[in-house]
C-alpha cells in the first residue's frame, strides 16, 4: 500500500519520538519516500542526523535554512502538495490543540495547514492529559476536519503511571495506515488466486521434467492484485522471484499434484482466480528413489497425465471469475476459444510464441484478452508489470461482486 507514496512525517516534542526512528525505517522497508520536519523541541527526544540518515532526505525544523541566505528557505507549499500523505507521530497535546485551532507558529504546523493529502495524527501524552476534555475536544475537532486518529494504547508511560495515552507502536501505525489506505480500493476485502511458475516432475531424486516458466506474470499478477486492495494467495513453482507486499501469501510447491493440491484448499473461498503457471501436462508414472545409471544408449519414460488444475477449478465454479492463459504456437485465436469454453472460464489471457517479446524468460508480454462473450482485447508489447494491470483493468470491467 506504501510502495511509491510521498510520505511527510512530523515529529513533535515527546518522549516517544525516540519510536520514530523505527517508524521511519518500516516506512522507507515498505517502499515509501520520506521527508521530515521536527518541532524544536523534537530535536531534543531523537537526532535529526539519524533521522536525515534513514530517510535518506534532510530534516527540516524552520522555515529558513541557517546556512543559507535569505532565499534559501523550506518551503511549506511545496512540502504540503509533495505528500501522498502526512503523519503527525508522536503528536503532543501541545501540537494537537494548535492543529484544532489553526494556530500556524513552526514549519510542522504549516506544512499542516498546506496539505492537500490525507493526515494521520497518532497521539502520545500522559494518561490525564489523554483524558483531558481539552484533548478530546481536539481529537474530536481534528476528526471532523478529516483528519485519521490513530489512536493511543496503555501501557507505562514516562510519568511511571500505566494508562492509556502511549503513542502506538511503529509497526501499528503502519499496519493501521496500509489498512485505511486498502479501503475503497477495487478488490478490498476481496480474495484473489494466482498460479505462477513451472512445475518440476521427478524422474528421480536428481532430475526432473520441466519448462522454461520464470514465474514473473504470475508475480506480476499478485503485485497487482494487492496494489488494487485484494487479499492474494499466490501458489508458485520454482521461481527466483520473491514477494514483499503485506497482501500476498505466498504458497510454494513443486509438482503438478502438488499445485492442484494448494489451489483446491483455497478456490471455496476466493473471488478471482487466474492460472497463469506453466503446470506440465505430463509427470513421469513412477519415480525412481536412486539416481538413474547412464548405461543404455537409449532410455525412456513412461509419462502419465497430470490433472488439469484449470479445468477442475471451471467445473467446480460457482461465483468465482475465474481466468486461464494460453501459451499458442498456431491457430491461437481457435485454439485459445476452445480452451475457454471447455474449461468454463470466464476469461482467459492469449500470448503467442510467435510474438517476439512474448513468452517464458522475458520482461515482457504481448496478450489478448478474451471473455466468455467472445469480446477480444488485444493489447501492445508491454512490460509484464504494465500487462498485469492490463488484465485486472479488463477483469474489473467483467466482474462483479
Amino acid at each position: 500500500m506504501l510502495g511509491g507514496k510521498n510520505i511527510l512525517l512530523g515529529i513533535t516534542g515527546g518522549i516517544a519520538a525516540y519510536k520514530t526512528t523505527f517508524l521511519v525505517r518500516l516506512l522507507i522497508k515498505a517502499g515509501a519516500n520520506v521527508k521530515i520536519v521536527l518541532t524544536e523541541s523534537a530535536s531534543s527526544f531523537v537526532s535529526p542526523l539519524t533521522l536525515a540518515t534513514l530517510s535518506k532526505n534532510p530534516v527540516l525544523s524552520s522555515f529558513v535554512n541557517e546556512e543559507g541566505g535569505a532565499t534559501d528557505w523550506n518551503n511549506h507549499v511545496e512540502l504540503g502538495l509533495w505528500a501522498d500523505l502526512m503523519i503527525v507521530a508522536p503528536a503532543t497535546a501541545n501540537t494537537l490543540s494548535k492543529m484544532a485551532s489553526g494556530t500556524c507558529d513552526n514549519l510542522l504546523l504549516a506544512c499542516y495547514l498546506s496539505a492537500k493529502c490525507p493526515v494521520f495524527f497518532a497521539p502520545a501524552m500522559d494518561l490525564d492529559m489523554y483524558k483531558h476534555p481539552s484533548s478530546i475536544a481536539s481529537f474530536k475537532k481534528l476528526k471532523s476536519f478529516g483528519n485519521i486518529m490513530i489512536l493511543a494504547t496503555s501501557g507505562e508511560l514516562a510519568s511511571g503511571l500505566h494508562g492509556e495515552g502511549r503513542m502506538a507502536e511503529p509497526e501499528d501505525i503502519v499496519k493501521f495506515i496500509n489498512g485505511h489506505l486498502q479501503k475503497g480500493l477495487p478488490l478490498s476485502g476481496k480474495k484473489v488466486l494466482i498460479t505462477a511458475g513451472p512445475t518440476y516432475e521427478a524422474i528421480d531424486p536428481v532430475r526432473f521434467i520441466g519448462n522454461h516458466a520464470s514465474g514473473q506474470m504470475g508475480y506480476e499478477l499478485a503485485n497487482a492484485a494487492a496494489n488494487l486492495g485484494a487479499e492474494v494467495i499466490l501458489v508458485s513453482g520454482p521461481s527466483h522471484f520473491t514477494v514483499s507486499h503485506e497482501l500476498i501469501t505466498l504458497r510454494k510447491v513443486i509438482s503438478a499434484e502438488e499445485m492442484y493440491n494448494e489451489v483446491h484448499l483455497h478456490y471455496e473461498a476466493i473471488d478471482v482466480a487466474i492460472c497463469a503457471a506453466a503446470v506440465a501436462d505430463y509427470t513421469p508414472k513412477t519415480v525412481a528413489t536412486q539416481k538413474i545409471k547412464k548405461k543404455e544408449s537409449e532410455f525412456s519414460i513412461e509419462l502419465v497425465k497430470t490433472k488439469d488444475i484449470l479445468l477442475s477449478l471451471g467445473n467446480q465454479k460457482k461465483d468465482q471469475f475465474l481466468v486461464g492463459f494460453a501459451l499458442e504456437t498456431e491457430n491461437e485465436l481457435e485454439n485459445a476459444k476452445v480452451k475457454l469454453k471447455k474449461k468454463n472460464l470466464d476469461a482467459i489471457v492469449l500470448n503467442s510464441l510467435n510474438d517476439k517479446g512474448a513468452g517464458f524468460g522475458k520482461p515482457t508480454n504481448k496478450i489478448t484478452f478474451i471473455d466468455k462473450n467472445s469480446t477480444i482485447t488485444p493489447f501492445e508489447l508491454k512490460t509484464k508489470a504494465e500487462v498485469a494491470k492490463d488484465i485486472f483493468d479488463e477483469i474489473l470491467k467483467r466482474y462483479h461482486a
